[in-house]
């Protein structure tokens, strides 16, 4: 269960934790209403009912950051690009027989 919670994170996909009788009451909704729907709302880490009624989740922030921002392990790293070419350069300056 703990790798597929991560793997959705890193796939874009906000696994979400519940209570049991949670989980139970909304089959019970989903069952007696055709066409039930729910809308999640991640900055609000809520689910929210058609009735307007909202059951909070709990989310990792830095997580939440991530799914919000479209960021995969990649992406967080380009965010660092300005950085990461900077050590690169100081580097060579530094350490020129490293790159031959």
């Amino acid at each position: 269960a703990d790798i597929f919670f991560n793997n959705c994170f890193k796939n874009g996909m906000l696994p979400i934790v519940l209570d049991e009788a949670i989980v139970d009451e909304l089959f019970r909704d989903v069952a007696q209403n055709e066409g039930y729907t729910l809308t999640i709302d991640l900055e609000k880490q809520q689910i929210i009912r058609p009735n307007g009624e909202g059951i909070a989740f709990e989310v990792d922030a830095f997580r939440k950051h991530c799914l919000l921002n479209g960021l995969d392990d990649i992406g967080l790293t380009l965010q660092h690009a300005d950085d990461i070419r900077a050590y690169e350069a100081a580097r060579k300056q530094r350490e020129p027989w490293v790159f031959g």
